[in-house]
C-alpha cells in the first residue's frame, strides 16, 4: 500500500472489467491503435492468457500492465521470424498494455506496477522480456534497461519499436526500485537480485545499505 494505491494482480470480475474500459480509454482514445466501439469497452485479444498486474485507489482500476509467456507474442505477428533476433536459451515473456490513468501520472502508479510486475516475474524464472514500446517514451525504456531492436511495427498513427530487456540488463538497474519505493517495500526476490548487484559493484562487504 502507498497511501490510498493498492497494488495487486487482478483477480475480481470488477477489477477485469475496469482493465477493459481503462484499455479503452488508453489503446483508442489516447493512443489510436484500434476502433471507436459503444460500449466504451476494449477487451486484448490475449487476454484470457493475460496475468494483470493493477493499481487501485479505493475501488476503481488506475493503473495496469499485462505479461504473457505463451507463444505466438503479438511480436510474432509484427516481426518476420522473431526468433531470429532473440538469444537462444532464454524463457521469454511479453510484456503489454501499460496503461495509466492520467490523474496518476506523478510516478508512484508507475513504480508500484514495476515493482510488482517485477516480482512476478522473478517468481516465474522469466529472463527475458518484450515489448512494443511507444517511441515517445523511449528514454524511459532505455532508463530501464531496454534494449531496441528490429523496425518500428503498428502504424503512422500508432507506431511502436520492438525492445527486450534481459535479466542481466535488469539486475543492473533494479535498485532503482528500492530508491523510488524505499528498501523495506520490495520483495525477497528483488531484495536479493539487488543485493547480488550490489556485491558486484561494491564488494561483498559493502552489503549494510540493503
Amino acid at each position: 500500500m502507498f497511501g490510498s494505491l493498492q497494488f495487486k494482480i487482478a483477480t475480481e470480475v470488477w477489477e477485469l472489467e475496469q482493465i477493459h474500459q481503462l484499455n479503452y480509454r488508453t489503446f483508442v482514445e489516447e493512443i489510436p491503435q484500434h476502433h471507436t466501439n459503444p460500449s466504451h469497452r476494449l477487451v486484448d485479444k490475449f487476454h484470457h492468457e493475460n496475468t494483470y498486474v493493477i493499481c487501485l485507489e479505493r475501488s476503481h482500476v488506475v493503473g495496469m500492465i499485462a505479461v504473457r509467456d505463451r507463444r505466438p507474442f503479438s511480436l510474432d505477428a509484427k516481426l518476420e521470424n522473431l526468433d531470429a533476433l532473440l538469444p537462444a536459451g532464454r524463457t521469454l515473456c511479453e510484456i503489454r498494455l501499460l496503461a495509466v490513468d492520467k490523474k496518476h501520472r506523478n510516478g508512484w502508479v508507475f513504480w508500484g506496477l514495476g515493482k510488482l510486475l517485477t516480482e512476478y516475474c522473478l517468481q516465474k524464472g522469466y529472463d527475458f522480456a518484450l515489448i512494443s514500446g511507444t517511441p515517445r517514451q523511449q528514454k524511459l525504456y532505455k532508463h530501464l534497461g531496454f534494449m531496441p531492436f528490429g523496425p518500428l511495427v503498428g502504424t503512422a498513427e500508432a507506431p511502436f519499436q520492438p525492445m527486450y530487456l534481459s535479466f542481466e540488463s535488469f539486475q543492473r538497474r533494479a535498485r532503482m526500485f528500492r530508491r523510488a519505493l524505499g528498501r523495506d517495500t520490495v520483495s525477497s526476490e528483488l531484495k536479493e537480485l539487488i543485493e547480488a548487484d550490489d556485491v558486484q559493484v561494491h564488494g561483498a562487504d559493502d552489503r549494510s545499505i540493503l
